[in-house]
């Protein structure tokens, strides 16, 4: 669905510390300095984390400052440390429901700690792998895209888990740190009309010159770009990414120049995009036929996901433990022998 924008020069005081409105889908694209955070909270007050940067002091001020006092459910878009470290704090203080992640077992420090909080907080796992999930707060439909099919199953940024936001006629896409071996499967899966237009995008990878690509604009058609990204030596965002996204016609808005991006959406679909610096905001307001728009998904509390079909495998506990499904008893799916190594009939418990 096509959007007419019209930018206004609208005067803004700095962004108070405050909880989200209800009545309105609040997207905040947290600045979280070079890596990415995303807190979504749907009108009625469920509340989604995508990723959270790479600094668990800094997610405890964000916390704070937003107000946020409940977690539905986080979401690792995958397992690098400028994505995963800020979920630790997150878990451990506001234990959500569910953890999504992309189920490609990581090895580092934090990805222990973070699996290790998850357990402690009773949160249950979600894996997003092979088929997409959805998961509703409230009104709001988020559908989570699994890596498709022939990627690299040892790489984590072509294993991104992608996020499909619609309220209304408003549409929102993240995808990580997708690279075009991703894209480039995604398009293969979907038909375009199912990933866009979208009103909003998070940038890949920063703005790095391996993620997004004129193919994928092409497809997605965004109509604004937010680059999560702060001070670093890799050349984010990269000239690249910046013509690629004024050649689509796309306004870009950077967190480490404005600071936290705030988006709120209206049920009938518009929307304004705020800064913490700079005062500016941008207004979006639906055009077509409201009839042929995306329905919001029915009002219902987040879902439990469905217990694990038989026939589930893990390659090992690190695996286990990445899906949320460790300890692994006889008898529960994806218990094998091979991961019990003492024989005592529970495996991968510790």
């Amino acid at each position: 669905m096509r959007r007419l924008l019209s930018l206004a020069a609208l005067t803004l005081g700095m962004a108070a510390a405050q909880a989200a409105p209800s009545g309105v889908l609040t997207i905040r694209f947290l600045d979280v300095g070079q890596g990415d955070s995303i807190l979504i909270t749907a009108p009625t007050g469920q509340t989604m984390l995508v990723d959270g940067g790479r600094s668990e002091s800094r997610m405890r001020e964000l916390i704070r400052q937003y107000e946020v006092k409940r977690l539905d459910a986080v979401v690792a878009s995958h397992w690098d440390s400028d994505h995963i470290t800020g979920l630790v704090p997150a878990v451990a203080l506001l234990k959500p429901k569910l953890f999504a992640n992309n189920g490609v077992a990581a090895t580092t420090q934090v990805a222990a700690k973070l699996v290790n909080v998850v357990q402690q907080a009773g949160t249950q796992g979600l894996l997003v792998r092979g088929k997409d999930q959805v998961i509703n707060l409230g009104a709001v439909k988020v559908t989570l895209l699994a890596p498709p099919p022939g990627v690299r199953a040892d790489e984590q940024n072509v294993n991104s888990v992608g996020l499909l936001v619609q309220f209304g006629t408003f549409r929102a896409l993240m995808t990580g740190d997708s690279e075009t071996e991703e894209t480039n499967g995604w398009l293969r899966k979907y038909a375009p009309a199912q990933l866009g237009p979208v009103d909003v995008y998070k940038s890949i990878h920063h703005g790095a010159a391996n993620g997004d690509n004129a193919r994928w604009l092409a497809a997605i058609r965004p109509r604004n770009v937010i680059i999560s990204v702060g001070p670093n030596n890799y050349g984010h965002p990269t000239q690249t990414a910046l013509s690629l996204y004024q050649k689509a016609g796309a306004r870009v808005w950077r967190t480490d120049l404005q600071g936290t991006i705030t988006v709120s959406v209206k049920p009938d679909g518009s929307y304004t995009v705020g800064t913490e610096k700079g005062k500016q905001t941008l207004q979006g307001r639906p055009v077509g036929n409201p009839a042929t728009a995306p329905q919001p998904a029915p009002a219902r509390p987040v879902p439990t996901p469905p217990p694990a079909p038989a026939n589930v495998t893990y390659r090992s506990c690190a695996e286990a433990r990445a899906a949320g499904a460790a300890p692994l008893r006889a008898g529960q799916p994806g218990y094998s022998r091979n991961l019990d190594r003492d024989g005592d009939g529970v495996a991968c418990e510790k």
